[in-house]
């Protein structure tokens, strides 16, 4: 086994630190596809997103801290502690609370195309949080993701299938609550281990969220849940939480807030193909009428102004 295990860790050494970065990205942007469908699911039959939200910050408050006790002896400055608080409501309590109960109403598939606005949002806060220069390019990016993302959101009103205008809302108010938490979290990354990081800001999500979030627990209805509820409990815990967390605070370790958010337009992609597998493998009639052309449209001119914003500019 040793013959085995010590040339790959000679190869993975080998790798630059910014393809790691990227290689973290990409897995966490498939993971965060799946649990579009995944996560919804169970909700709101067997769990509600409140109380879900709750176990999902309760156990990674555990995992994390585990291994910043066991691997990382770090202290944090006493003026840190601010921007850590504020990632902290951002990155964990408002935007997993926005985002569960957005999911638990509308489509997957509207979700993961206005999660796609998520990087013009973080363009928008590096502008004024980190001084980064907003080019031509990068507003005409911003309009045209807008336009796509605003029209979904005001599609979502009127449409069949299990569209919802106040769950594509709450969706919205997560990507930019999700975009501010990108670009704050940067600011600690030039101080500290993505573990000490990771580990103080969920555990002030944890704060938030505990004084409501313990009555939705304990009034869950534990008896009702199967074996599948609980493997997509441990999905959301154990990929979508602390897998894809470490992958996002690490890449950002190395890469600009912009870049990694830019990995989100990988969302759609997954969450179409299952929810395709869903609608037409599957016949699930709800799922089939999810995909039209104008979410195909909304999704295009996102992904268009991204795009546009990505094109690098002659001096």
């Amino acid at each position: 086994m040793q013959f085995v295990i010590s040339p790959l860790k000679h190869y993975f050494g080998l790798i630059k630190d910014t393809t790691k970065a990227h290689l973290a990205l990409l897995g966490a942007n498939i993971i965060y596809g799946a649990n579009y469908i995944i996560a919804k699911g169970i909700m709101p039959n067997k769990i509600g997103p409140t109380a879900f939200v709750f176990i999902r910050l309760t156990c990674c408050v555990l995992l994390f801290w585990t291994l910043k006790f066991l691997f990382v002896k770090e202290k944090v400055e006493k003026k840190d502690f601010l921007v850590l608080a504020l990632c902290g409501f951002f990155g964990a309590a408002a935007n997993q609370l926005l985002f569960f109960h957005g999911i638990n109403l509308t489509s997957p598939i509207d979700a993961s195309i206005i999660q796609t606005a998520t990087p013009v949002l973080v363009l928008i806060f590096s502008f004024f949080i980190l001084k980064e220069r907003i080019t031509r390019n990068r507003v005409l990016g911003i309009t045209l993701g807008g336009i796509g993302a605003i029209f979904l959101i005001l599609y979502g009103s009127k449409a069949v299938g299990t569209s919802s205008f106040l769950g594509n809302l709450f969706v919205l108010l997560n990507a930019c609550s999700f975009g501010l938490y990108l670009v704050l979290a940067k600011t600690l990354m030039k101080k500290y281990q993505a573990i000490t990081v990771i580990s103080w800001i969920f555990l002030f999500g944890f704060i938030y969220v505990f004084p409501f979030g313990i009555s939705d627990f304990l009034n869950t209805d534990f008896e009702a849940f199967t074996t599948s509820t609980y493997l997509t409990i441990g999905y959301v815990v154990l990929f979508t939480t602390f897998f894809a967390y470490l992958f996002n605070i690490y890449a950002l370790n190395h890469l600009a807030p912009s870049v990694t958010s830019s990995y989100i337009y990988l969302q759609p992609v997954v969450s179409f193909l299952l929810v395709s597998i869903l609608a037409f493998v599957f016949m699930q009639s709800e799922y089939a009428q999810d995909i039209n052309l104008v979410k195909i449209l909304s999704c295009l001119l996102v992904a268009a102004g991204v795009y546009i914003i990505s094109i690098p500019e002659k001096k």
